[in-house]
């Protein structure tokens, strides 16, 4: 039985909504440039935005009314139609490709992105196996190596796609829930050995990859190529200062840029709300983080905890590495920044994760 519930976590709510606020004004004030020029209208892309939002946040609601303990009771079921996702979207005929990743499966209309539905899918199921067997972690033949065959099969899947920066954002994410669960750090050192190579292995079994690496340290030496996005998102990023050139009067949007409304709007944030408006969302994140880490602190039940942890990590180290690219730290890597990048199952499957989130923060103990 679950303890009596009480109010969500209003502070936890505020990051959020005030990032999707941010997230509307900035798509379209990214993207109506490009989507007059490609749609001959302005507002395209806002109005999807809008609809994927109010989808996304009347999901969001109806999943904080539904006991946390439900999505334990259905994990397995969850997690197959998740492989069956993956496992579709890589037929020919079904997957979709966009930017040289088979990566959609098109309805419609729309498309989805089933290693979305991945990421929080192996997030509850690994809540609830972590909960049922956490004392068995700490061996590596009962808990350790099963935990890593279930995220690496899901990474491969993935990979095949491919999709490095969902993959890398799923791998942290299980790690970080199983570290917490107390596996020992001995298996993470042999596990860190063992994914580096495979990491090198990655890198050197596709050009492209290696041609990103190197764009990423020294992009200039192919400003036409690799290193035309890195590029110009440094461009956009110095002349915002410290308060920016004003929000609309972004120049980099005017087809400098590729997609500025997805992987690299906050390059367009900081050029047009500078220095200030930047650090205004991280701190945002920062706060999301705090209330996500106290809410799995606090939670009922181990599982909860786990659940609560692995949602808010998966978030974070979603937006770090967002923001690390568009700043030029780490190579591109192709993933959304959350609440704010143009999307629509990316945008949704957030939201529902947040309101799993919101439902663990009415029952944590106070």
């Amino acid at each position: 039985m679950l303890n009596s519930h009480h109010k969500p976590d209003y502070l936890l709510l505020f990051s959020i909504i005030t990032l999707l606020v941010i997230g509307i004004i900035m798509v379209f004030s990214s993207s109506y440039v490009w989507s007059d020029y490609k749609f001959d209208d302005a507002a395209f892309y806002l109005k999807r935005q809008l609809l994927f939002t109010l989808a996304g946040i009347i999901s969001m609601f109806f999943i904080m009314q539904i006991p946390y303990g439900t999505w334990k009771k259905y994990a397995k079921v969850i997690l197959i139609g998740c492989f069956v996702l993956l496992f579709l979207v890589l037929i020919p005929g079904i997957g979709m490709v966009r930017g040289g990743a088979q990566s959609w499966i098109g309805i419609g209309a729309f498309s989805i992105q089933p290693s979305e539905f991945m990421k929080l899918g192996l997030i509850i199921f690994l809540a609830a196996y972590l909960a049922s067997n956490q004392k068995n972690i700490t061996s590596f033949k009962k808990g350790f190596f099963p935990s890593l065959i279930l995220v690496f099969t899901a990474f491969g899947l993935i990979m095949l796609q491919p999709d490095l920066g969902t993959g890398m954002v799923l791998v942290l994410t299980c790690m970080l829930m199983i570290f917490a669960a107390g596996a020992k750090l001995s298996h993470f050192f042999g596990l860190a050995a063992l994914g580096l190579a495979g990491f090198v292995g990655l890198i050197a079994s596709a050009p492209y990859r290696i041609s990103r690496i190197t764009a990423f340290l020294n992009p200039w030496e192919d400003p036409l190529g690799d290193g035309f996005q890195i590029i110009q998102s440094l461009y956009a990023i110095g002349p915002g200062g410290l308060m920016g050139l004003g929000l609309g009067e972004s120049l980099q949007k005017y087809f400098y840029l590729p997609e500025p409304q997805t992987d690299f709007i906050f390059a367009i944030l900081a050029e047009e709300l500078g220095f200030i408006g930047g650090t205004f969302v991280i701190l945002l994140f920062a706060l999301l983080l705090w209330r996500g880490i106290k809410v799995a602190l606090e939670a009922p039940d181990t599982f909860s905890g786990f659940l609560a942890l692995g949602i808010v990590s998966m978030l974070v180290l979603q937006a770090m590495i967002n923001i690390s690219v568009v700043i030029g730290l780490i190579p591109v890597t192709g993933i959304t920044l959350p609440f704010l990048s143009y999307g629509g199952s990316s945008l949704t499957l957030t939201l529902c994760s947040v309101g799993i989130l919101l439902n663990i923060s009415r029952y944590t103990r106070v």
